[in-house]
């Protein structure tokens, strides 16, 4: 891979094939394509249904797709993928089956690293009606916290493993929800140093950017800033309160212009080099949560392209090895937030990326 001066990586759900779990609460040969496939414009002007183009409905046991997802990331720019890992405590997992095939068969040929999604799964935001939990996430012991690192270990030691300053990145989803995440990080530094690894390059996930320092603080090295609400602190009350209006009137989704929030989704905090910014293409919930679900309208690539200005003057001059930005999210299609080209832009976003990169790769 060309030694690039920004390293893109891109979020990635392994969720589009069927589980046990997923036939019980759902139906027998449920995936999140049924969420996508269902989806009706609930407004004038709702883009939906979102149509897959060349990578089609796909079903991620098949190794030829994981496989193409690859080649089209790699050859639009992004150095790797960043799998959503579900370890639920005593060693439960959920949708591990794609990246251990990965694993395990060396195709593809693609670096990886992994999220670690610390949440439990509530019904609701997984688009069914019903509230309750659905899987708590709990964290038993510091017995499985060593599991748990032992588990991931045959990954941290793959040659394709994305690496900072010679060791493995592992981004955590929820940091404050880790109860003693200090002492879980010295932990698996420890491990990680016993064995044969340098440590561990630890990336603590929020949203916004007011609490970046007390992630620092905790022994996170990095912090990757998700700004998608950042708007919220410099909306006009009117206009929001006229929007909540339509929303209850006309039983809409909560709708925000795309033009209007991207303005927000980077600031001046993600200009240090251990903050890590965030792309953000788009955003619709309403696949999963209909009418109670949040909308950027409006998003294209040309406004796409802007966000992604916004990125190149924070990350502009930071040392390549620490200039990392994270995509949310590569393949999220019931929230309307994926790189992968559907049928209306085709592969227009992904054209907007690879000029992003080429540019400050100059």
């Amino acid at each position: 891979m060309d030694k690039k001066n920004v390293r893109v990586l891109a979020l990635y759900l392994p969720q589009f094939h069927p589980i046990p779990e997923n036939d019980v609460w759902w139906r027998k040969g449920f995936t999140e394509w049924m969420n996508v496939g269902k989806a009706r414009p609930l407004y004038r002007g709702h883009y939906q249904p979102r149509v897959p183009a060349d990578l089609g409905y796909y079903d991620l046991r098949v190794p030829e797709v994981r496989k193409a997802q690859a080649d089209m990331a790699r050859d639009y720019g992004v150095e790797g993928f960043c799998y959503w890992h579900y370890w639920f405590g005593n060693g439960k997992q959920l949708l591990e089956r794609p990246f251990e095939e990965v694993l395990q068969s060396g195709e593809p040929d693609f670096p990886f690293c992994l999220a670690w999604a610390n949440e439990s799964w509530r019904g609701f935001h997984h688009g069914l009606k019903r509230r309750e939990i659905l899987i708590e996430q709990t964290y038993p012991s510091e017995e499985d916290h060593i599991a748990h690192f032992y588990h991931v270990l045959r990954a941290f030691k793959d040659e394709r493993y994305v690496k900072v300053d010679g060791k493995p990145l592992f981004m955590v989803y929820q940091p404050f929800q880790l109860p003693d995440a200090a002492h879980f990080i010295q932990l698996w530094q420890k491990l990680a140093r016993e064995n044969g690894l340098k440590g561990i390059h630890f990336v603590g996930q929020i949203y916004g950017p007011e609490k970046a320092d007390a992630v620092s603080a905790l022994g996170f090295d990095a912090v990757n800033i998700v700004g998608m609400y950042n708007y919220k602190k410099h909306r006009n009350q009117v206009t929001y309160l006229c929007r909540k209006l339509r929303k209850l009137l006309f039983r809409s989704p909560m709708i925000e212009p795309y033009r209007e929030v991207m303005k927000y989704f980077i600031g001046k905090e993600e200009r240090k080099e251990d903050r890590y910014p965030t792309i953000i293409p788009n955003w619709d919930h309403t696949p999963r949560t209909g009418r109670q679900g949040l909308v950027f309208h409006g998003a294209t690539p040309e406004r796409f392209e802007r966000h992604l200005q916004d990125v190149a003057q924070v990350v502009e001059g930071k040392r390549p090895e620490h200039n990392l930005v994270f995509i949310k999210s590569w393949n999220e299609w019931a929230e309307g937030n994926y790189m992968e080209p559907d049928l209306k832009y085709g592969m227009a976003y992904l054209e907007k990326l690879k000029a992003f990169v080429d540019r400050l790769s100059k």
